[in-house]
């Protein structure tokens, strides 16, 4: 029995036991082989913890100075790969305070005074979303930094604009280029917002009712860059709103990404062959020695459904937790770690894709001029003949039929021709039935036509500082 005691004991929480945690759940619940990349945020933030613990007349000036000391070697350790993670000590937060207990004595057990593991690992998780909500915005910037450089690199240029994957109007390569440009600026937006929750420091909620130690929460989110502190400590012991929110976010970005994606794997294929994906992004087959394929825009739709999925095992983990800290939760990192490398991974190489992508416009102009791409100029056209645009959709309607019998394009008619399906029509049609006249009719606020996209680029060399 007193062996048992003995090795309850060796655990920061064992006190209350009276046997050695068995192997097997040792195994089991052991975090350690993935939080460990939360370091030093929890050494950081037990830095701020242990200066307002002296600053409150907690720990002694001495002690303050231990701890720091030991922290600050203890990261070095880590960061020139001297230290040992052991399993058996469960997570970041007790190898770390075991590690200290043993360079610095009785002083660095005193450090965990006022806060639990639960605050804790809420306070490391969110300063580490924090800098990926940094650095996502910034790769966002540059994706979309790649966008607004090809769409003043093709100004002018045009190509079909589909529904349906099927032709559908002409537009400027450029207002392409920019519709990314505004899809990615919203996620710029989300994931700065995102921010703003995530922002605010959950320490001194301790386990799920504060504590009546004499603390100063605001001291530590202040020393830390928090914008303030939580609310409410059974709130904060169990929220992982943040969490959610943040890969919800990052879902929204792969998502887009993946729709990209799908445009490039299409347009660089030999049906399509509207652009050329450099070399240093794609590869070859291992048996037909023509190929080259897209793999990059694969990747990346592909992992869309790994990010999707991220999402929604952290849904289902909090589905049912009553409040408010349950151990669930911390099934809630590898989800968030793994949506972390693949966006910024998957952002970073579309920006760098971008940057090499070469556009063929004379495939791209010649794919406007089938498919009747300007039928609905022509209905426009009859419109402001004061024509009733449902009675003006039934005659273009029936102009195209008589061109699909005939196997040719609306601009191919005669007058004469144009005339037996209305006799509004004059020979100023030809002018709205031709590509550069559908392109650059389009003027009104959004649209493709040249001044409007002319005036978005401007508008985002701005906005980009370019």
């Amino acid at each position: 029995m007193t062996q048992q005691k003995k090795e309850g004991s060796d655990k920061l929480w064992g006190g209350r036991f009276a046997e050695g945690t068995a192997a097997s759940v040792e195994a089991f619940t052991a975090s350690i082989h993935y939080d460990s990349r939360l370091y030093k945020y929890d050494i950081a933030g037990s830095k701020a913890h242990a200066a307002m613990l002296a600053d409150s007349g907690i720990i002694a000036a001495d002690e303050l100075k231990l701890i720091v000391e030991g922290l600050s070697s203890i990261e070095k350790d880590i960061e020139e790969g001297n230290f040992e993670f052991r399993r058996e000590l469960e997570d970041i937060h007790m190898n770390i305070e075991k590690a200290l207990v043993d360079r610095i004595g009785p002083a660095g057990a005193k450090l965990h005074s006022a806060r639990s593991r639960n605050d804790q690992i809420a306070l490391d998780f969110k300063m580490y979303l924090r800098d990926q909500c940094d650095i996502l915005a910034d790769l966002l910037q540059s994706i979309r930094r790649a966008f607004v450089l090809l769409a003043r690199k093709y100004l002018g240029q045009v190509m079909p604009g589909y529904t349906h994957l099927q032709r559908a109007q002409p537009v400027q390569i450029a207002h392409h280029m920019l519709a990314y440009y505004e899809m990615f600026g919203r996620d710029r937006e989300r994931i700065l917002d995102c921010r703003k929750r995530i922002n605010l420091s959950p320490l001194g909620c301790a386990a799920m009712a504060g504590t009546g130690l004499p603390i100063n929460r605001e001291q530590v989110a202040e020393a830390l860059g928090f914008d303030g502190v939580t609310a409410n400590s059974m709130d904060t012991s169990g929220d992982r709103d943040y969490a959610i929110e943040f890969v919800s976010t990052c879902t929204m970005i792969q998502l887009h990404l993946s729709r990209l994606s799908e445009e490039l794997v299409l347009w660089s294929s030999s049906e399509f062959s509207f652009v050329e994906i450099s070399d240093k992004f794609c590869t070859g087959s291992s048996i037909m020695p023509q190929k080259k394929n897209p793999d990059i825009p694969e990747l990346i739709r592909g992992k869309s459904g790994r990010v999707t999925g991220s999402l929604m095992s952290l849904i289902t983990l909090v589905k049912g937790l009553p409040l408010t800290y349950n151990r669930d939760l911390q099934e809630d990192k590898e989800p968030v770690f793994d949506t972390v490398d693949t966006v910024t991974a998957s952002v970073a190489i579309m920006a760098e894709l971008l940057e090499n992508l070469k556009f063929r416009t004379d495939n791209m102009v010649e794919a406007t001029r089938t498919g009747f791409i300007t039928a609905t100029d022509l209905a426009d056209y009859l419109v402001m003949k004061n024509v009733p645009f449902r009675e003006a959709h039934g005659i273009v309607g029936g102009a195209v039929a008589y061109c699909l019998d005939k196997g040719c394009e609306l601009y191919d008619l005669s007058i004469e021709e144009m005339k037996q399906f209305s006799e509004t029509i004059e020979e100023d049609v030809f002018a709205v039935l031709s590509v550069e006249g559908s392109v650059n009719s389009r003027v009104s606020t959004g649209g493709t036509g040249l001044s409007r996209v002319e005036e978005a680029v401007v508008n985002a060399e701005k906005q980009m500082g370019i």
